[in-house]
């Protein structure tokens, strides 16, 4: 009998009680070399396991299968196994190697994307993730995987569905760059820009030691998603953010700002000018589906403008004033404005007048107060959960080591008495 054929018999044998498969575990260590010599031969036995019992060896034989570069062919045998066993495994036996687990699931990442079909991954990634999670809170290594998937496929409402837990624990710094960039991307696919500056804000004002590409990359889609949603940008970053960051992100994404203070003039000519001008820019970044969109958003905050000097305008007016084409487009602007709820206005469609209205919203009504209470229990949650953190911290041994080196030499508590050269 082969030795593979041994350790096929041993994991069936040795996977039913936490004694056999801490056996088996030890077993599978010693066999990682001879299992990776074997790995043209081992898809073939996956069939005599199962991964909801034989989760352990189920795992290693995988591990081992996808260890060396694979073709499409092989990919397309492998993809199935892999998708199956994340659904089916069990946490007891995969969470005593966590890293062979995530291994095999960012295997399966790169297997999908060299078949061409993305969309095959995000159902087992997102499983994956949910099963490496300790809690709602944790960022695993995963999730930027799941959601480079979801992009890939086009499917950003699933992405959308792990954007909305609180984070506040996080295995890897880079984890938390990908998580916010990609989960940015996703946001900016449904529309949902408010969401997409949150998660984009926090890629920035992350802290960093050296300047990083994700941060660029991020601060350059911040820029457009902050014209886009609130009509400016400023480029002032917050006091928190780190001091390379405030040095160096600028120097980085200047096309940008020179794109944002273009736009702030108001001038559609001079803004189409500016981004033909740097076309070749903003192609190469991929970028250039959200520049037509800032440029697009430009006649929406013009119109806006609008409403803060006039309380009626005619559609021809609006068109003259904001350059477009016609009554017929201005109406079409003003109606879809006012169904995203940008602006308050009626159109009197005999004489073609708009009337702006002031915001109708009275903030009592029940969905009002209890949207208001979510938001007030989330925040006090929040808080509580900081105290906790800055418990642990101000605690922590390697933290008050360093606080003391970096003490000051003198502190309030030396000065319990005025020294006498300081009496009068």
């Amino acid at each position: 009998m082969g030795s593979l054929e041994a350790l096929i018999i041993q994991i069936q044998g040795l996977s039913s009680s936490a004694g056999d498969i801490s056996r088996l575990h030890v077993i599978l260590k010693q066999s990682e070399d001879s299992l990776r010599a074997e790995s043209t031969r081992l898809s073939a036995v996956l069939n005599e396991l199962d991964p909801s019992t034989h989760s352990l060896g189920y795992l290693y034989i995988l591990e081992a299968c996808t260890s060396a570069p694979i073709s499409k062919e092989q990919a397309t045998t492998l993809v199935p196994y892999i998708a199956r066993f994340i659904s089916y495994c069990v946490l007891e036996q995969i969470g005593l190697v966590p890293d062979k687990f995530i291994s095999v699931c960012k295997r399966l990442k790169d297997q999908v994307l060299l078949l061409g079909t993305p969309i095959r991954g995000v159902a087992p990634m997102l499983t994956a993730v949910r099963k490496l999670q300790h809690s709602s809170e944790h960022l695993t290594t995963l999730h930027p995987e799941f959601l480079l998937l979801c992009l890939s496929a086009k499917c950003y409402k699933t992405g959308l569905s792990i954007l909305e837990d609180d984070i506040s624990e996080v295995d890897q710094p880079r984890d938390l760059f990908l998580y916010c960039y990609y989960g940015g991307m996703i946001c900016i696919g449904q529309k949902r820009f408010r969401k997409a500056l949150e998660l984009l804000h926090n890629a920035v004002t992350a802290p960093m030691s050296t300047i990083n590409a994700i941060a660029v990359e991020a601060y350059k889609k911040y820029i457009m998603v902050s014209l886009i949603h609130h009509g400016q940008f400023s480029t002032s970053l917050p006091k928190y953010t780190s001091s390379v960051a405030q040095r160096l992100l600028k120097n980085f994404c200047q096309p940008y700002i020179e794109l944002a203070t273009s736009y702030s003039t108001g001038k559609i000519a001079e803004l189409e000018a500016y981004v033909q001008t740097n076309r070749e820019q903003f192609e190469s970044d991929n970028n250039l589906g959200l520049v037509k969109q800032v440029v697009s958003s430009i006649y929406k905050r013009n119109i806006q403008r609008l409403t803060q000097t006039y309380l009626t305008l005619s559609l021809q007016d609006i068109a003259t004033t904001v350059q477009l084409n016609s009554p017929k487009e201005a109406e079409m602007h003003v109606l879809q404005m006012i169904q995203d709820g940008e602006i308050f206005a009626t159109i009197n469609q005999k004489d073609g007048m708009v009337r702006f209205l002031e915001d109708p919203e009275q903030y009592k009504t029940c969905e009002m107060i209890e949207h208001i209470d979510s938001s007030i229990q989330r925040i006090m949650a929040l808080s509580r959960k900081l105290t906790t953190i800055d418990e642990q911290i101000s605690c922590d041994p390697l933290y008050l080591a360093k606080a003391g080196r970096e003490r000051q030499r003198f502190d309030f508590d030396d000065f319990d008495t005025v020294p006498q050269k300081f009496n009068f």
